[in-house]
């Protein structure tokens, strides 16, 4: 506590200095103190195999997937939203945090609030300490991400009523019912949009004997992927990669059914999760829960009739966060605002 009550000793509760990172498998989004959301980049790093020297970070890095040389690879250094490689990942920070503070005059050294899943290990906790102090902050605050995200769509965590909420990520998705500024109960597991993606890539494989990358399969989920059939919201795209039989580049329409269906799975493992959190609810927070209703953010929720499929299998409405994709740091971006109100949240 001694380090919390540091932070409230000065003058000014939060120092313009402060910090809120959204470190998440598929983006990385910064956010500063009285000036909002300043950085989202892919967390995508680009190095050279043997040296391992950095050649690419974020957007840079992305565009680099599938198209590197033999010496070149593109790695995602957080996996199933957690750090897979500590120090790809120290470097990727320092470089994010680098690109905002090199703009903006700073007297101290940034305290960093990060958004982290609900069931980080303690090692994953030191490995995302361990990489905002290497990245340049001089304290480090941690933040379940359900957490945030309620904290970021408005949800009135403080209060003993329950708040639940879907948060569906690059590589997690998380469901947990908050109430008193605590997870009452967590449901989380290691499925996410690169499931997805990886159904589309294995789809289109097995069925036209096309080999296509990760960007493309992002692609065909973003414009035609969905888990609820409308007849009227049907649609069909040409997807480009390699004939596994020829070696020569094709083409093939896709149709918005078969995406569907392909993905089926994850999105079942994703439904089956929810289910699972509201078995163990409490019956005093369930009977809040039917009344508000849950509230889906991340980048997963941006999968069309996703909600409308998790409303027919719940029977509970199901709110779509407008921003879905900037929750979570939005979330922290809030405690920095208002430590006082959210002490309790902060992990240290």
């Amino acid at each position: 506590m001694a380090s919390f009550s540091k932070w409230f000793s000065s003058g000014s509760l939060i120092p313009v200095n402060d910090i809120a990172v959204d470190l998440g498998t598929a983006n990385t989004l910064v956010y500063v103190k009285g000036e909002g959301i300043v950085l989202n980049e892919p967390s995508v790093v680009a190095v050279e195999k043997g040296s391992r020297r950095i050649l690419g970070i974020g957007l840079e890095a992305k565009r680099m997937l599938g198209r590197t040389p033999e010496n070149i690879e593109a790695v995602r250094p957080l996996k199933d939203g957690v750090i897979a490689d500590v120090d790809v990942t120290e470097m990727m920070l320092r470089h994010f945090l680098k690109q905002v503070t090199s703009k903006r005059i700073f007297r101290i050294k940034p305290r960093v609030v990060v958004g982290v899943p609900s069931g980080i290990t303690e090692l994953e906790r030191r490995a995302v300490r361990s990489s905002a102090m290497a990245a340049g902050a001089k304290a480090v605050y941690m933040v379940a991400e359900p957490t945030a995200a309620a904290i970021g769509v408005g949800l009135p965590i403080e209060t003993p009523t329950g708040n639940m909420v879907i948060d569906i990520g690059g590589g997690t998705t998380e469901i947990a019912v908050i109430a008193l500024s605590g997870i009452v109960s967590n449901t989380s597991i290691r499925v996410g949009g690169d499931e997805l993606d990886a159904a589309i890539v294995t789809f289109l494989r097995k069925n036209y004997n096309l080999l296509i990358g990760e960007p493309t399969a992002e692609a065909v989920k973003i414009q035609i992927g969905s888990a609820w059939g409308e007849e009227a919201d049907e649609r069909t795209m040409e997807v480009k990669g390699r004939d596994l039989v020829s070696g020569i580049p094709k083409t093939v329409t896709v149709h918005s059914q078969e995406i569907r269906e392909c993905t089926q799975e994850p999105i079942q493992a994703i439904v089956e999760a929810v289910r699972r959190a509201l078995e163990i609810t409490p019956p005093e927070l369930s009977s809040d829960i039917v009344d508000r209703g849950i509230v889906m953010t991340g980048g997963g929720a941006m999968i069309r009739g996703l909600d409308r499929l998790l409303t027919e299998e719940t029977h509970l409405p199901i709110h779509v966060d407008e921003e879905p994709l900037t929750c979570v740091v939005r979330g922290a971006g809030r405690i920095l605002d208002d430590v006082h109100k959210y002490r309790g949240v902060l992990v240290t």
